[in-house]
């Protein structure tokens, strides 16, 4: 929307590519039954619930014309069961953009939980990133990462056979009525993409978050405290990238799921 101004206009330049994505992933192990209560019918949490923090820093993006913008999602690895697909994967469950344009296609498009905040561009200082995000000036998440090396051949195997058919970020598209009563539509979604590594270090992460009340951030403070809350059992080696990624793969474009 607006729909009477026709579609947006398009470009032989304009495609899914992202020519420059810099990355940091902060996972840890929690408490499946916790996690759970975030998940919908027919998602489930996977047997091994790691819960993924990533922050990307997306620069030279094609369908904005070479513009960027910052991002910080958390995910859980869950599966889907519906009657027609089974799928094992990431459910987002939710994810911070600095910028209205791929927040908006992305709730509407993809069905991405999709909110805005402020994110800082990530820092470098004596080997050691970190970035925070914050909204109304308040800041609610901090990543850390620390003593990064170039990953063993035995880590690199390890996580390609952890990513084997497990590639399917997946999501809850719930939009309400008029006035915020009733739904009409609710459909789980999946939104596949194509990331190709040129770098990456793994290392030691932290992440710190802030509890917030409604007078700090009356629009998110519900969802960052019940990310605050969810119980850290242990963490996993923090896996910084810098890379491309292809949001539009025409062989597996994003479609409802069920």
């Amino acid at each position: 929307m607006p729909v009477h101004f026709g579609p947006r206009p398009t470009s032989p330049r304009s495609s899914g590519w992202y020519r420059d994505v810099t990355s940091m992933t902060l996972s840890f192990l929690t408490d499946a039954e916790h996690v759970a209560q975030y998940l919908p019918q027919p998602y489930s949490v996977a047997e091994v619930p790691v819960v993924r923090i990533t922050y990307a820093c997306n620069r030279d993006v094609d369908w904005l014309a070479g513009h960027g913008y910052n991002l910080v999602s958390v995910s859980v690895a869950a599966k889907f069961q519906g009657e027609r697909d089974q799928l094992e994967g990431n459910y987002c469950l939710v994810m911070w953009e600095d910028l209205a344009d791929p927040i908006l296609t992305g709730r509407e498009l993809q069905g991405i939980p999709k909110l805005f905040a402020s994110i800082d561009e990530h820092q470098i200082d004596d080997g050691r990133w970190s970035t925070r995000a914050h909204h109304f000036n308040h800041t609610f998440l901090e990543m850390r990462v620390s003593g990064l090396r170039a990953p063993t051949a035995e880590e690199i195997a390890a996580s390609e056979a952890a990513r084997e058919g497990r590639d399917h970020p997946m999501a809850w598209r719930c939009l309400p009525g008029i006035s915020g009563f009733g739904v009409v539509s609710s459909q789980f979604t999946t939104f596949p993409s194509e990331n190709i590594i040129e770098e990456a270090w793994v290392g030691e992460g932290q992440v710190t978050w802030q509890q917030q009340s409604w007078e700090q951030n009356p629009t998110q403070c519900h969802i960052i405290n019940a990310l605050a809350d969810l119980p850290v059992v242990q963490w996993l080696p923090a896996v910084v990238a810098r890379g491309s990624t292809n949001l539009i793969v025409m062989e597996r474009l994003p479609r409802e799921i069920g």
